[in-house]
Formats: structure tokens, sequence, C-alpha cells
């Protein structure tokens, strides 16, 4: 029987990824063929929908792609070239049949599968490793597979884990090797077996890290001099020589400090811990490996442990015991009870220590201005800095030009160029370069700006490769609410509005709007507010950008209302400093890792409270220590000291108390942990103001009144009005007490909390990212390391003891995208429990964000995860977040609703389904009472829903 003919085999072959080989059941290695890929395909469709299905373009097409997509998934797992073994391609043909919803097909091809493997087994044909087998050396020596080394590396590997089994890993990783196989190629072997695993079992993702390390050991120790290769254990008394050597050959390289060999090694060396290397988990260790490691050559000589105590000896630098303190710093990272900022793990002990994250500036309304600070953009990107730019007051489109006597192009044509240097100057070669421009809402080139991010229109006024924010006042969501007037200005025509805020700008606007009237301003737009919002969400459900940020609460709330004005947040929306053009902005960021607080259900306040007194002194160095591209940064940095302490592994913690993110104790418990981070990190603060003296600037700030971040609330409803905002203000610590003490002893930092989307860092910690609800419970994670199933363990770990997790739940979870919900067979509990994202109703989000920020100086990165999208959706939760008294917003992920559904499925012998969608939880009260009419403020029409919607979903 002709499978397909010789034009229709054409169709479905793809360029084979030629450095890949393939291992027979014979143990014979072939090489990697993609169309024989296409052609089992093609067979299993034939054997179920019969020979008529060749001709079918919608099988042609499947075939083609999914065949392309396997090869492309096996070349980016080993780009350097390597062998794959039959049954692993085989597992992933099954996987892409199952995620297209062909299940018939699929069951046929398991079958088939399984009888193939009956035969052979009747045959007694059933795969063996090679009697003899030689292993190929870098030198291009060769000697005897050392079976007994293999096998102590994965029983090391294994130990202390539940549900992992070492035999097997042995017996299939002996089905990928061959005669002449590399020493690397041995490692790679067991890793993969043990990672291909991960999905029926999450703790082989530990099992998968301890198996890379042997190729981190060999590769650190043989550069090192230490060691041609090393086991777990062996690195007991191996990380200090190591340590030693790594110090010495780090000078050496002109890539450490001088200074890191004027501490006593030996003691350090006593403190590196081995056994913490068994933590990670294989993304995280990747991760590491990847971009994080000292490298010479491409060769990277720096170890786990040996990463975090370089880190702790450059934050300690400058400490009277500097010993002690790196020791208690480095107790901290390797136990990831809080981890630094990626610019921190890059820098810190290098010779160039640029520690900060993040960087805002303000760009003046001249031409050498514009250009100097897109020359600081440079070289505050090339020292690995994300930048937030205030382009609010450069002067608009058409403005008149005294100098020429001509007009503005406006202020799009110079962010096209910030776009492109952004593309030129990465960070430091080791992640893309990163900058947000921030426009507020009453710029007459505000439409414009809304579409800098579309895929249509002029691509000289398109900026696709940067973000972009809106920096929205109080007065323009009041006009939306009372569906009022919006008046657009060139900042050449009102400059003082840029430096305004609360009713010192409403009434100098509403001046402004009077002075249209009588012809002293004839450069203005007029329309309607609500018309205005309602593109801002059209763009931001079209593109993504700009983000929705909020002037007055970042500058009605900030501690440092007496030295200056808040004019943009930064990349991710989590930072509220001020700046001007004198003054560049900066903070360095840290999260504290919840999930490790929890014990036995409870967060543990004793332990938190050391962890915050050590991070936020941590931080603190960092501004001493740091390196600085550009004076304004440094001027500033020291002078005001603000930092970012946040906090990651939310939702951990809440599985940790068996709560469901979309739940009131949800909301409750993000109030009561934000309350201690905030009491503890306040009262740190204030103690290492006692110890080296109060910030510069602290004079005339909140803090020296006595004002608390809880305290700046009132100062927000009385300015805004009661009718515009609705915030939780109970609390539970002794406030007074830290009220008193700020006063008398004053703070070392101008701010210290933020809350950052820590992507990196909580990947390194191996816990949910931020404050995140679990984005699916089962997927593959893809990254600049590669590819990664993630598994929620939690979930896994319930499921087992109610004796629910089995192969048909892993291929149902595959199936529906990791959503439970689905699931008929997992019980509602856990249905609530586990819920993901979009199965969040983002009401919640905004709650709990709600309730942290009333103890934050600074604000948030809040991402929004809404389904079934509708412009009224939108609509609803970005009023509330406005409502409820949010700084900032980061990201909206929308998903459609069409999307929500998968194909109809051939149950068979999977679990059974419902075809209902699950009903969204009931949120909290108070903003559907305000958007129905609280306060005098009417609702929006079904016409202006309708109108939203059509804009922003279709």
């Amino acid at each position: 029987m002709s499978i397909t003919t010789p034009s229709e085999q054409a169709s479905v072959s793809v360029t084979a990824p030629q450095t890949l080989r393939v291992i027979k059941r014979t143990g014979d290695v072939a090489p990697f063929d993609t169309s024989k890929i296409a052609v089992a395909m093609s067979k299993a469709f034939i054997a179920v929908e019969g020979d008529d299905v060749s001709g079918s373009s919608r099988v042609r097409d499947f075939v083609a792609s999914a065949s392309e997509s396997i090869a492309n998934a096996f070349q980016r797992r080993l780009p350097d070239g390597g062998t794959v073994h039959i049954e692993d391609i085989q597992d992933q043909v099954e996987l892409a049949l199952m995620r297209a919803g062909e299940q018939k097909v699929a069951r046929a091809y398991v079958l088939y599968r399984e009888a193939q493997s009956n035969a052979r087994s009747a045959k007694d044909d059933i795969a063996k490793p090679h009697p003899s087998l030689n292993v190929s050396a870098p030198d291009g020596s060769t000697r005897p597979l050392d079976l007994g080394r293999i096998e102590t590396l994965v029983i090391e590997a294994c130990e202390g884990l539940e549900a992992v089994k070492p035999g097997k890993i042995v017996d299939d990783s002996l089905k990928n090797l061959y005669d002449g196989v590399s020493v690397d190629g041995v490692s790679q072997a067991l890793m993969m077996t043990a990672r291909t695993l991960v999905e029926k079992e999450p703790n082989y993702t530990y099992v998968t890290a301890r198996l890379l390390q042997d190729s981190l050991r060999r590769e650190a120790l043989s550069f090192l001099g230490i060691a041609e290769e090393a086991t777990y254990h062996e690195m007991a008394d191996l990380y200090k020589p190591a340590f030693h050597a790594y110090v010495a050959q780090g000078i050496e390289f002109d890539q450490l400090d001088p200074r890191l060999a004027e501490f006593d090694l030996e003691r350090l060396g006593d403190a590196l811990d081995h056994t913490r290397d068994g933590q990670f988990t294989y993304l995280s260790l990747q991760t590491l490996y990847d971009r994080y490691f000292i490298h010479r050559d491409d060769v990277r000589y720096e170890l786990p442990q040996v990463m975090f105590m370089r880190v702790a000896m450059g934050l300690a630098l400058n400490e009277d015991d500097r010993e002690a303190r790196a020791i208690e710093f480095y107790e901290l990272l390797s136990n990831f009870d809080y981890m630094a900022s990626t610019p921190t793990l890059f820098n810190a002990g290098t010779v160039r220590s640029q520690l900060s994250s993040c960087y805002l500036t303000t760009v003046p309304d001249a031409l050498d201005g514009i250009y100097s600070a897109l020359r600081d953009n440079a070289l505050l990107s090339k020292w690995a800095g994300g930048l937030g730019n205030d382009w609010t007051p450069v002067r608009a489109l058409g403005s008149w030009i005294k100098g020429t006597n001509g007009k503005s192009q406006g202020v799009v044509p110079f962010l096209k160029v910030v776009n492109d240097t952004a593309v030129a100057v990465n960070q430091g070669g080791k992640r893309k370069g990163a900058v947000c421009a921030y426009l507020e809402t009453w710029h007459l080139d505000i439409e414009e700006f809304l579409e800098l991010r579309k895929n249509t229109g002029d691509d000289r006024r398109r900026t696709h490769d940067m973000n972009t924010a809106n920096w929205v006042p109080d007065l323009f969501m009041k006009r939306v609410f009372d569906d009022g007037d919006w008046t657009l200005f060139s900042p050449s025509t009102c400059p003082d509005l840029h430096d305004l805020y609360g009713a010192a700008f409403e009434k100098r606007y509403q001046e402004y709007e009077a002075m249209t009237e009588n012809g002293q301003i004839t450069l203005f737009k007029r329309l309607k507010a609500k018309d205005m919002w309602r593109k801002m969400l059209s763009m931001l459900f079209e593109t993504g950008h700009p983000w929705i940020t909020f002037k007055d609460p970042c500058n009605l709330r900030s501690p440092q209302q007496h030295a200056g004005v808040v004019h943009s947040s930064n990349l991710c929306t989590e930072i509220t400093l001020n700046t001007s053009v004198d003054e560049i902005a900066v903070c360095n960021l840290g999260s504290v890792n919840l999930a490790s607080h929890m014990v036995n259900g409870q967060l543990d306040n004793d332990k938190l409270k050391k962890t915050v007194k050590t991070a936020v002194r941590m931080l603190d160095n960092v501004i001493d220590i740091n390196y600085y591209a550009v004076p304004q940064a440094k001027n500033s940095n020291l002078k005001h000291r603000p930092v970012g302490l946040g906090i990651m592994g939310f939702q951990d913690a809440l599985y940790a108390q068996d709560i469901s993110y979309a739940s009131e104790e949800a909301v409750a418990f993000a109030d009561t942990s934000m309350e201690l981070v905030s009491y503890h990190a306040i009262e740190a603060s204030s103690d290492l103001a006692a110890e080296r003296g109060h910030y510069e600037s602290f004079e005339g700030s909140l803090w020296s009144q006595g004002i608390l971040p809880i305290d700046s609330i009132d100062k927000l409803v009385q300015e805004r009005g009661e009718n515009y905002i609705e915030v939780d203000t109970s609390s539970t610590q002794d406030w007074m007490r830290l009220r008193d003490k700020v006063v008398a002893q004053g703070m070392r930092n101008s701010n210290v909390m933020a809350i950052a989307p820590t992507a990196t860092i909580s990947n390194i910690c191996g816990v949910s990212q931020s404050i995140e609800p679990t984005y699916q419970n089962l997927f593959v994670k893809s990254n600049l390391s590669g590819e990664f199933t993630v598994v929620n363990a939690a979930l896994v770990n319930d499921l087992k003891a109610r004796d629910l997790w089995d192969s048909v739940m892993i291929n149902d979870l595959k199936y529906y995208d990791g959503s439970a919900q689905p699931i008929e067979r997992i019980p509602d509990d856990l249905k609530a429990k586990y819920a993901t994202a979009f199965e969040v109703e983002p009401k919640w989000l905004v709650e709990a964000a709600s309730r942290r920020q009333k103890w934050i100086d600074q604000a948030q990165s809040l991402n929004l995860y809404i389904q079934g999208v509708s412009g009224k959706k939108l609509d609803v939760t970005y009023r509330m977040a406005w409502y409820r008294g949010l700084k900032t917003t980061y990201y909206l992920r929308a998903l459609g609703a069409t999307s929500v559904e998968k194909s109809t499925v051939e149950r068979g012998n999977l679990n059974a389904v419902s075809n209902a969608s699950p009903e969204p939880q009931q949120a909290p009260r108070g903003i559907d009472d305000f958007l129905t009419g609280k306060g005098g403020q009417r609702p929006p029409s079904a016409g202006e829903i309708d109108e939203l919607g059509c804009e922003a979903c279709q």
C-alpha cells in the first residue's frame, strides 16, 4: 500500500537536523531522518481513516507541520548534536497527535507500538545494550564504560527523593549509548533519560539537575586543575579547593574583583555546603549554567555554591566583619530564602559590579538633552540595566520651535531611535536590551503613542521592540466615570502640568482648558474621555501596550514628595521614584521567597523577620558598591538610597495552606504577609539608619513626619475624593511603635519595598513567579536556556494522596493545557485550589494587589489575566484597579473565548470531561457597587460596552 506519492512525500519532508543521530533498538546508530516521522504519522492516519486520507490536505498539512515541530524540538534540546533513541521520537509523535486532538489516531498509534513491543518480546528480540562499550575522551583516547560510576551517579541523584527509580534511569540510559560515545554523551544520556520522566513524577526534575551537575563539575574542576570529574559526595571535600582555585583564576583573568583575595578564604571555604546543590530543579540549574556562571573561552569554571559565595562576598566588601557578613549573605542566597536580582547575580564580586536593576530617566525638551538621554540609555543598558523613560516634557507634533521657527515632529520619531538603541545595545550580551517609554494621557501625541506597537501603518512610526506605558492622572479617570470631555495639550504650551498632581493638577488643567475657550491656547484637541479610554483598552488588548499606570497615587503616596516628582515607573512598573533632568533614579531589587518561610502551613514570622533584616542590609550595600555608568544615577542613588524588597512564591505559599487564589482567604493572606514584610523591612531600614546614618534627603520626607505607607492612603483619599476610592486599611501589627522608631532613628533608605516580576530568579529558586497565580499545571517552558517540562508538584502530590495520579491523568492534563477544570475525576476542592491564571477571576488579582499596595511605598508588577476577554471585562478590571488604589498595572494577558474549548475528543478510557466551562468564583463586592452607580457615578451603558467590545475584542 502506497502511503504518499513522491510529490506528497516531498510536501511532508522537512530538513532533518544534520547533527542528530538515532539509536535503534539494536543499538545501531543511524542519521536522524525527519521524513520517517512523516511516514509513521501518515500510516497511523491511514490505519484509522482509510487509504483516502492520503490525499487529504488537512492530514498532509498536519503531518508536515508536526514532523517539522518534532525535529525542531530535538534540535533545540540538543543544539550541538547528539543521539536520540527511537522510543523518544515515537513518544513525541504520540504527544503531537494528542495535542492536535487526534485521539483516535493517537490511540491507534499507541496500540501499534504495544503490539510491536509484544511481538519483539515473543521473539526474544528485546533491545539490549552492547555487552562492551567504550567511551571517547576529549583527547581522542578511549576507555571502557564505567557502569559502576554510572550507577553511583544515578543513586546519588535519587537520594532523599520519593517515587524515583535509579534502576530505570540506568537501564533506559544504556539504550541511548553506543560504542565510542563521548564522556559528555554519557552524562547527557543520563540527564535526558531522567528529564523525560518529569511529567510522570515531578521529583525527576531534581534528579535531572543532579545528573546535569556531573557535566558542570567535570567542566569546572578540570579547568581549575582540581580533578577530572567528581561525584556529588566527593564534592564535600572538593568544593573548598575549587573555591580557592576559582578566586585565584578569576582575578588572574581580570574577571573577579582583586579584593576577594583579601577575604579569609579558608573560613569562607568551610562555609560552603555542597548538599545545597541538591535543591535545584533542572530548569533552575540549566538557567544558572547558561546565563549566570562566570566563564572563560566558553568554559564555565564557576560552580553553584561558589557563585552564591561570590555574590555574598561582593555584597560584603565594605562590611567591618566581611567574612561573617559574607557567610550570613551566603546562607540566605544558597537556601533560597532570598534571592538577589539578576544584575546583582551577574556582577557582584566582579571587576565591574553593576548590581542595580532599574533606571528611570526624564527626557528634556531640547535636542541635545534628548540625544544625551539616548546615550545614557545605551550606557545603562550595556551594564544590564532595565530602563524607564519619561517622555512627557518633549513637545508635541506641530508645536512651534523657537530656534528654527519651524514645527516639531513630536515624540514618536525619537521613540523609534530609542527602540533601535535597545536592540543594538543589549544588556551586557546576556539578555535583550529593555526599555519602557512613559507618556501622560494629556499629551497631544498620546493617540499616536497608543499605536506604537501596532503591526500596521507606517513602520517608521512604530516601535516593535520596546515597551510603552500610559501615565494616567486621576482627573482623566474621573472624566471617564463622569462621561466628561478630555483635552490634549502640548507640554510646550502647558509645561507645569508635568510636575503637578492631585488637586493642584486638576486646578491648573482646568485653567488651561479655559484658555482654549478664550483663544489663549490654539494647539490642543478635545475629545470624549471615554473615547480615549476605549482606545487605550483597545490597543492594550491588540498589542499588549501601552500599560496603564496611575500618576497620582504614585505621587500622593510617595515618601519623597518634598524632594521631587514621580514622572514614570520603570521597565516592569514596580518602581516609583523621583526623576528630573539632573537625577536618574536607580533601584536595587531582591525578593523574599515566601514559600521557604512556610512551616506547617503557617508563615514563620521569626524566620521572615531575620530574612528581611539581612536582605535589606544586602540591598543597602549595593548602593555603595555599585558601578554607575552615568553620574546622574550615582548622585541620585547616594542621595536617596532607595531599594526595592519584594516577594515571590506567593502561589506556593497558598498551596501550603490549602488555599485557592480565588478566595477571601488568599486576599487576607496577601494582606497579612505583605504587612509583615513591610513592618520588618521598614524596621530593618530604620535600624540601619541608627547604625550608619539616615539617607541624605530624609528630613521633610513622609518618614520624618511619622507617615508610613499605610498612613499615606489618607492623603490619596483626601485629594481624589471618597467617591472614587475604596481601600481596606485594617492592620495587625504595632505600627505606632514603629512610627515612633522611624521618627527617632530615621530611615537608611528613601524607599524600601517594590514587588518585581522575578521571572528568572523565581526559576532559580524553583518557586512560583512573584505574586502570580499558576500559569498552567503542566506545560513546556521555553526560554533562552531551552525547553523544560514543568509540572505542578503540589497538584501531583494532592492527586497521589487521593490515588488519582496515573498515566491517564497525565495525558488529560496535557490535552487540556494543564487545566484541572474539565477533568471530572478531579474533585471540586482541588479544581478550586489549582485553578490556573486564566481561571481565576481578575477581580481576585486586583483585590489581593490592593491589600498589598497599602503596605508598599513603591508599587508591584501586576499582570492581569482575563479569559473570554470582552470590552466590558477590560473596562471593569482596569477601573477596579484604579478604584482600589493601585499605583500601576503591568501586562494584560488576554485569552479569547474561542480558545477556551478544545475540539471534541473520543473519550475512551480517558477521564470523563465536562463540556461546560468552569463557573467563575464570586469576586469581592465593592467595585461592583461603584460601577453600578456608587457615589453618583453612572455605569457604562450597554451601547458603550458593545462599542468597546467591538473595538477591543474582535
